[in-house]
């Protein structure tokens, strides 16, 4: 009997300190820590709701996008709501912006910076420059061939700065953007994989040679919206943050 009772209470004390851990791995994502805060970064999700964000052209309507375990999820199995890519409120010039991405099997998806919403553009990625989300490990070799698509690249304009493969499908990475004055700096996973200044001729001329440049307004303005694009199989965000800077 007096095993037994052991037994038992082995078993409730494993089990509360197994659910504690967990709620603690859970209440660590989507918050800033005392140097963040000092710093000045400001979280732009915040695990629980979708609120600073609404569908592009659309406002704050039912959509494929909710929340799921404290991430921001395009969700592939909601059915008969609208569809489109996730806006931010604010604009924003100057910043430094961190988020973590997770993608399903075969994913492509993307981060728009620089967006400007308005009916007269019918979607998101015809205004501002993509920071490509890709599954990069089921792609076809033909479509990663330039580096001009592959995750982490300025999208369709340039190829990747460095060499570098995103984590399975499935798994969480990190991805950091920066921009200061339109010179816009990407990273993944620590590793730089873009740079590009829309001020200069250079720009120019990689939009010009691009299907982009079939869009009159993409890629002139150096402030605006961030936006997700929306993915019909599935991609979540998570620890959403930006600090503004001069």
């Amino acid at each position: 009997m007096k095993t037994s009772l052991r037994l038992i209470l082995l078993f409730f004390c494993f089990s509360f300190g197994f659910s504690k851990v967990s709620a603690q791995e859970f209440d660590a994502n989507n918050r800033l820590n005392t140097d963040e805060i000092a710093a000045g970064w400001q979280l732009l999700f915040d695990g629980k709701t979708t609120s600073g964000w609404h569908l592009y052209n659309e406002g704050k309507i039912n959509s494929a996008w909710n929340v799921k375990n404290g991430e921001l999820v395009c969700d592939p199995n909601i059915e008969k709501v609208e569809r489109g890519d996730l806006v931010s409120d604010n604009q924003y010039k100057n910043f430094d912006f961190s988020f973590e991405w997770k993608i399903s099997e075969a994913g492509n998806s993307g981060v728009f910076i620089n967006v400007q919403e308005a009916q007269e553009f019918p979607t998101a990625w015809t205004t501002g420059p993509e920071y490509q989300l890709l599954d990069n490990a089921n792609m076809p070799n033909d479509y990663l061939v330039d580096g001009k698509h592959s995750a982490g690249c300025v999208y369709s304009l340039s190829p990747l700065l460095n060499e570098v493969q995103p984590k399975p499908s499935g798994q969480w990475n990190h991805s950091r953007i920066l921009q200061q004055n339109g010179v816009i700096t990407f990273w993944l996973n620590g590793i730089e994989t873009g740079h590009e200044d829309m001020k200069t001729e250079r720009w120019k001329q990689l939009i010009a040679g691009s299907k982009l440049g079939n869009f009159p307004s993409f890629g002139k303005a150096i402030q605006g919206k961030i936006a997700f694009q929306d993915w019909s199989k599935g991609v979540a965000l998570r620890n959403i943050k930006i600090r503004e800077i001069q």
